[in-house]
């Protein structure tokens, strides 16, 4: 087997060095805009379902109805925007966007519970948007719950019972993120899209444009191995994505509060992988290609977007068809995000998550190993065509004999 001397590495990493250096939007590309998208992303992307507009049409008007209203409003879910007289009024409150839930309080409510019945409550939900009707729905059933067990322990106590409590008491704990902030379960997503979308586009761009600008045919008519070129390509943009990932993390400690809980030698390790098969992707992505739109095409097609939608990022995979499922074994992004939570965000060690690290070996053994054998075809390829066109033009320059 050819070793590989370090010799023909030093070249190609200071050419990409100064390269990067003299394009200066590479090097904004990929510090600049990991820190922006981050920013953008982190505030925009918010799960978290507050202050849901709500109309409250309260045709009983009684002590204890009011009680219930109240409850609604001290919530910090909902947000009473309207108090229509009439049940009609809905519709039209809810076409026009204004409300996204209303809740109906009939004309004998107090007379049924006074009276031992039950009473019927309706709460009606805009569907339009089915995350936030869902999670509405879960908040006015819980308010509407508490609010029924306190009117059933007063009833309970007028008619003699004496001072009750109630059987059952939930105590409820949220471990890792006791405010339910979505930002700091999105946070760890975000590092592993922005570092995907850096990795790639920067490591496919570096190479088509070698080729673009006709210096590739330079390169592989010299002696450099594939591997020495892949190395000295991925080392540059490795060390830049290494810095961004860092930035990364810390202004998502200075802007969301998401610290590193875990190792960090083993978030070092994660990261790491990730980014040698992340720029193993973008090499083999510019082996098949020869233009920058082309390349970029490709990259938001196959890397880009299969890490938004795949990965576990923003939808749960457990969610998925059984056939998606399968897809997203594919995807490198989820190995890592389910190492970055887990270490970031859990403090867990490399026990609970050891098959993901492996996972993500595996794919940056194969990237990096597809990327030579691509690079080392490509280039006998086009050497064979280079030459037979050399040959042909060869042939032009002769002129023909002519018999005497």
């Amino acid at each position: 087997m050819r070793t590989l001397p370090i010799a023909f590495v030093g070249p190609v990493m200071r050419k990409e060095f100064r390269q990067i250096r003299r394009d200066s939007r590479s090097l904004i590309f990929m510090i600049v805009i990991p820190a922006f998208l981050l920013v953008m992303f982190g505030f925009a992307l918010n799960f978290d379902v507050k202050n849901i507009p709500l109309a409250i049409v309260d045709q009983d008007g009684s002590r204890t109805s009011r009680g219930l209203v109240e409850k609604f409003r001290t919530t910090e879910y909902f947000r009473v925007k309207a108090e229509p007289d009439r049940t009609a009024d809905i519709d039209r409150l809810m076409a026009r966007d204004k409300v996204r839930a209303a809740l109906v309080i009939p004309e004998t409510f107090a007379e049924d519970l006074l009276a031992g019945r039950s009473a019927d409550v309706q709460f009606i939900l805009d569907g339009a948007n089915a995350l936030s009707g869902s999670t509405a729905a879960g908040y006015a059933a819980a308010i509407l719950q508490s609010y029924s067990q306190r009117i059933t322990l007063q009833a309970m106590e007028r008619r003699g019972f004496g001072s009750l409590t109630l059987p059952l008491k939930t105590d409820v704990r949220v471990w890792y993120n006791p405010e339910l902030k979505s930002a700091k379960f999105l946070v760890p997503g975000l590092m592993a899209f922005i570092l995907m979308v850096i990795l790639t586009t920067s490591t496919a761009f570096s190479i088509v444009r070698e080729e673009e600008r006709g210096t590739m045919e330079q390169i592989r008519v010299s002696p450099l191995p594939p591997a020495a070129l892949i190395i000295g390509k991925l080392v540059p943009y490795g060390l830049i994505s290494l810095a961004s990932a860092h930035i990364v993390l810390a202004l998502g400690w200075a802007l969301f509060g998401v610290a590193v809980k875990g190792n960090y030698f083993l978030l070092l390790l994660s990261i790491v992988l990730f980014l040698i098969s992340g720029l193993g992707q973008g090499i083999l992505i510019s082996s098949i290609t020869r233009t920058q739109l082309v390349a970029f095409l490709i990259c938001v097609l196959t890397t880009i977007l299969p890490t938004f939608v795949l990965s576990g990022f923003v939808f749960p995979v457990r969610n998925m068809p059984v056939a998606v499922q399968v897809v997203t074994y594919l995807i490198p992004a989820k190995y890592f995000l389910v190492a970055l939570r887990g270490i970031i965000l859990k403090g867990a060690g490399i026990g609970a998550f050891w098959e993901q690290i492996l996972s993500l070996a595996v794919f940056a053994i194969m990237a990096l190993a597809l990327s030579m054998i691509m690079l080392r075809r490509g280039g006998a390829t086009r050497g064979r065509r280079t030459r037979q066109r050399s040959t042909e033009r060869e042939h032009e320059r002769i002129p023909e004999r002519r018999a005497p």
